[in-house]
Order: structure tokens, then sequence, then C-alpha cells
């Protein structure tokens, strides 16, 4: 029951709405004694020959009204009750959700999305049972078998009473045996769904590549092996879970042969009455439910439990980077000055970046190339401050930029990312969501510098074309200039641009830098690309290599080098060349 003690918070927060249900639950339990012991004393009255249709008009009246306020009462408990415990889902949904969005990539480099997704699907249902169907079963099976008890002792026989207690420790210890192997193995089932569940996602994601390269039923046997073990991983818990009616029913059986048995003997000898056995054995038959809810208590306690610490762990882990909330909001990008000693990311043991020095002006251009895997983007990354950086500094105008409060920090510089994500939603939306209060004329202005603006316009529904998921509608150069627009719509001083411009042919390309040199005078931006037509005009162009600065200069000095930017550049001429400066749509 350790789990009660954990949410003691929201039970004290709830206490007017359980209070009042539990109150209900216990007027419930002794309104249900009374049919019992009528039927008893109709018994009675039947074998004395003393019922008359006046007396059993009255029982009838009585136990009709009986039904009408258990039916109202129970009415009200199941909403005290069940309604507390959707607002403990609410609340643990919106805590979650609340630290996914605050935690930085090295958190979602850890925990796979399809897990982070049963922690707020899976887990949160079992922990909302806890305190709803667990708290229900809790005070029923204790308030309406401690009644039954009562009854059964006080006001028929208690000697029968503890005759059919003695098959009960048994049963205790069977449930208490039954529920520390629930806890094991519900937890073991919840990742294994949870692995089924990253798969079904990353399967629909890359749902082109698998149908690209025909691995349709390749990808159908992995996923049956996955949802083979996740359906033994359940069977497992259900085989344990299974043992829990059985033994109760075994039990109750047990102890109402023992009621039969002895009740027999004590009506012989005139210590009971047939009615009062009656009313014995049909008590005893109450007591069935209390015992099955005692272990279905256990049962959904365990798995709560279970379900709980995963939670718990998940929003036990500590964001890389510290928010600042009380540090300075108020953010002027002018001069940058970035100053790195070493940078490794926490799963690596080599450096992605060392000995990065770089002074950027305000207003200027900066163009970073390099190959593949040479640290570009992991030093966009620094900037955005998505990972801490621990040997080096970076200052804007002077300042750490640690001290900034890193939301104020990202609110003053806009960001397209290599990989374009677009939301299930319209071209207008997906534009606007940086600023969701912007004008059309707006939205319309960033699209043409963007060069997207014609292409909307040549769909059907223009603006209001809904893109589908990760916008799965759209080729790789539409998604790419919508991403570009709706980074261009904030209008920030910073602009970082993370190859954002490798699906779109050479002369769109053009014209969408023409276009920002245009836009962004005095502004700064920073350009990460593979074309060195991209980065060309820059004020400054850096080439990274393992994660160093092996040149530095403007395009002039750069091509001036028998270097690796003057071999690439001229080897990207060569092929737009062959390719006869064709435009070209790369989807």
């Amino acid at each position: 029951m350790k789990i009660f003690k954990h949410l003691e918070w929201f039970l004290k927060k709830e206490k007017k709405a359980y209070i009042t249900g539990i109150i209900l639950l216990i007027f419930v339990a002794i309104l249900d004694l009374i049919p019992p012991k009528v039927i008893g004393i109709t018994v009675d009255l039947i074998e004395q020959g003393e019922l008359s249709r006046n007396v059993l008009s009255k029982w009838i009246v009585i136990l009709f009204m009986i039904a009408i306020v258990l039916y109202i009462s129970r009415f009200f408990w199941r909403s005290l009750i069940f309604g507390a415990s959707l607002r403990l889902a609410r609340h643990f949904r919106n805590e979650l959700y609340k630290h996914y969005t605050v935690m930085s990539p090295s958190f979602y480099q850890k925990y796979r999305t399809g897990d982070l997704m049963a922690h707020a699907t899976n887990d949160i249902q079992a922990v909302q049972q806890t305190v709803g169907v667990g708290i229900l079963t809790l005070v029923d099976s204790l308030a309406l078998g401690g009644f039954v008890l009562l009854t059964m002792a006080i006001t028929i026989n208690w000697k029968l009473t503890l005759i059919c207690l003695v098959p009960m420790p048994f049963l205790a210890y069977a449930t208490n045996f039954y529920s520390s192997l629930i806890h094991k193995r519900f937890a073991i089932a919840q990742e294994a769904f949870s692995t089924l569940n990253d798969k079904v996602l990353e399967s629909i994601n890359g749902i082109k590549v698998i149908k690209s390269i025909g691995q349709e039923e390749e990808d159908c046997i992995h996923f049956n092996e996955k949802s083979e073990g996740v359906v033994q991983k359940n069977l497992s818990v259900a085989r344990i879970d299974a043992l829990y009616d059985p033994t109760i029913y075994l039990v109750v059986s047990i102890s109402l042969l023992l009621a039969i048995g002895f009740g027999s003997a004590y009506v012989n000898e005139g210590e009971m009455t047939i009615g009062q056995l009656i009313s014995f054995t049909t008590y005893l038959g109450y007591l069935i439910w209390p015992m099955l809810a005692f272990g279905w208590l256990f049962n959904i306690v365990e798995r709560g439990r279970a379900s709980y610490d995963r939670i718990q762990s998940i929003l036990a882990e500590v964001s890389e980077v510290n928010l600042n909330e009380h540090e300075t909001t108020t953010i002027e990008f002018g001069e940058i000055d970035i100053n790195i000693d070493n940078f490794s990311y926490s799963n690596s043991n080599s450096f992605c970046l060392n000995n990065i020095n770089l002074h950027i002006k305000s207003g200027n251009t900066l163009g970073i190339a390099g190959r593949t895997g040479s640290g570009k983007t992991t030093l966009i990354k620094l900037l955005l401050r998505q990972f801490k950086l621990k040997d080096g500094n970076i200052l804007i105008n002077g300042n750490d930029f640690n001290k900034f409060n890193l939301n104020s920090l990202r609110e003053s510089l806009s960001y397209v990312p290599q990989d374009n994500f677009l939301f299930s939603a319209s071209i207008y939306e997906n534009i606007a969501f940086a600023k969701p209060d912007a004008s059309k004329d707006e939205i319309e202005r960033v699209a043409k510098i963007a060069n997207i603006h014609d292409d909307i316009l040549e769909l059907e529904n223009g603006y209001n074309t809904i893109v589908g998921e990760r916008g799965v509608s759209l080729s790789g150069g539409q998604k790419q200039r919508i991403s570009i627009a709706r980074a261009l719509l904030l209008d920030a001083n910073l602009l970082l641009l993370d190859d954002c411009l490798s699906a779109v042919d050479a002369r769109t390309e053009e014209k969408i830098l023409n276009s920002l040199k245009k836009e962004r005078s005095g502004k700064t931006t920073i350009i990460v690309s593979h074309r060195m037509s991209a980065i060309q005009h820059s004020d400054e162009i850096v080439v990274l290599e393992d994660g160093k600065i092996i040149e530095k200069g403007n395009h002039s000095t750069l091509i001036s080098n028998n270097s690796w930017y003057k071999n690439m550049f001229e080897k990207q001429q060569l092929e737009v060349l062959s390719e006869g400066g064709e435009d070209k749509w790369i989807n």
C-alpha cells in the first residue's frame, strides 16, 4: 500500500470528494445488510404461519425505498471518487507533457518516443485506477466485509462466524504472494508495451523507406515478434491474476461448507432458526465480493505502484540545461564571441568540438562548411543552448549567454533545423506557428522571401492546404521553404540556418539567399551548408573537420588557397555544369 503514501498529497487535496464518497460507500454497505435480514425474518414468519399481506407489503416497500436510496448513493460516490481519479490522471499528463517540453536533447537520446508515450498513457491509466477503483475496492471490501461479519456475529451466531473465518489466513497469505508476483511481472509487461509502441511509431514514420526498399514483409515479421512478446508477458501477468478468483471462491466455498455443516447442527440444537441460517449463508455470499475486491485491490495497487515508479523515474530526470527562470530576460543580439575549449556529448568519449574561437560582428553573415560529422550542427545546438557547455563560453555583447533566461534566449532568435518538421495542420498555421496572431500579409511576405508563395497558390486550397503528418503531402524542398518562412516570421536579430537548403535547386537557392540578404540587412545570420554556393557570399566562412576549424576567411581568401573549401567549391561547380544548369527538385 506504499503507493497511497506516495499519493497522500493528492488524497489530501481531494479530501472533500474522497471523504464524501467514502461516507456514501459505507452508507451503501450498511443498507446492503438489510435485504438478507428481511429474507431471514420473512422465512421465519412463513415457517410460523404468521406472514400476512400487510407485513409482506411493508417489507416490499422498505426494500423498494432502499433500492432507490442505493441507486442515488452509488451514482454520487462513483462521480466523486472516479472524478477525483480522472483529475489525478490529468495532473500526471500535464506534468509529463511539461517535463517533456523542458528536457534537453540528451533526454530524448536516452528514452525512446514510444516509451515516453507509454508513460503518458498506460502508466497513467494504471495509477488512475489505483486512486479510483483501488479506493473503491479498499473501502468497499473493508466496510462491507466488516459490517457483514459484525452482523453475522452479533445478530445471528458469533461461534458460527468464527468457524467460518478459519480459512481466511490462507487467503491473506495467497493474495500477498500473488501481489508480489504481479508487481514484478506487470513492470516487465509495461516495458514490453513501450517497446511495441516505439516500434509502431518508428515504422509509421519510416513507412516510405520501408516500402521503397521492399521491407514490408520483414517489418511485419519484426512487429509480430514484438507483439508476441507483449502477449506473452501480459499472459504471465494474467496467469497470476487468474489465481485470485479461484482462490477466493475456494476459501468461500470452504466457509460455506462449514456454515452449512455447523449451522445445521445449531438449528437441530435450537441455537438458530432456519431463517437465521438462511440469512447467515446469504451474508456469507456477501463476503464473496469483499474478498474478490480485496484480491482485486492488491492487483490494482501493484500495477499502479509499478507504473507510478516508472512515471517518477521519468519526472526525476533533470534537464542538462538550466532554464535560469530568474536570470536576465531582455536579450539584444549584437557581437557574438564563441570560445569552446572542447565539447563532447554525454554518451561519447571523444570530443565533438575542439578549440573553436569565433567572433561574429553584429549584422554579419557567418557560413559554416565541412564534411558530415565535422561538428557543424553541434555548434548550432550549443548556440541554441540545447546542451551545456562546460569547457568554454559563448558571449553575447560580452555577456555569458548562460546567464540569460533560456526561453527568452530562444524567443530572441530564429532557427531552421536540418529536419524540417511540419505539423498536421494547414500551411498557414505551420508558418504562423511561432507567431499565431500574424496577419495574412505578414504570412505571405515571408512566404515570398522563402520563394514558396507561388507554390502554395498552385495548391487546390492554397494556404489552407492541410500538409498531413510531418508534411507528408509536400516535397522536401517545399517543406524546407515553409520552415524558412516560419523562422523569418519572427524577424529575429539572429537567424540560424542548419543545412536547410539542401532540397532546393540552385536557382531557387540563389533567389532565397538574395531575398534573405536584402531582408536581413543589419541582422546576424549563421548558415550551415554542404553547398558552397549557399555560403560563398558570407562575410566570413569557417570550415570544420573533426570538430576543429581548419579554414577561416571570406570566399575570395579561401578560394585562393589550395584547400578543402576550394576543392569542394570547384567540384560542386562542375556538378552543376555537368547537369546542364538545370533546376531540380529533390523530393
